[in-house]
């Protein structure tokens, strides 16, 4: 992980998208990165579709992690 350096204009309107979305600044970033990404591979769609499609990513990311990630039974002995 590396530092980004950005404007003192754009550090201000991620703090206030922040505060608004419930995100760190951090997050918030990353979000932006990662829709405005996914709106260059997919310059047809739009940011409801964009947005969409990152949801479903993420719950098939965490479906399939809950797969491969053991349970943990309260008490068991193993």
């Amino acid at each position: 992980m590396g530092i980004v350096n950005i404007d003192d204009a754009l550090h201000d309107q991620l703090r206030r998208a922040c505060k608004i979305s419930g995100r760190s600044i951090n997050a918030q970033a990353a979000y932006w990165i990662r829709i405005g990404m996914m709106g260059e591979l997919a310059p047809e769609q739009s940011y409801s579709e964009i947005t969409a499609r990152a949801l479903r990513e993420a719950m098939e990311s965490k479906a399939a992690e809950s797969l491969t990630t053991p349970s943990v039974v309260a008490g068991a002995v193993p």
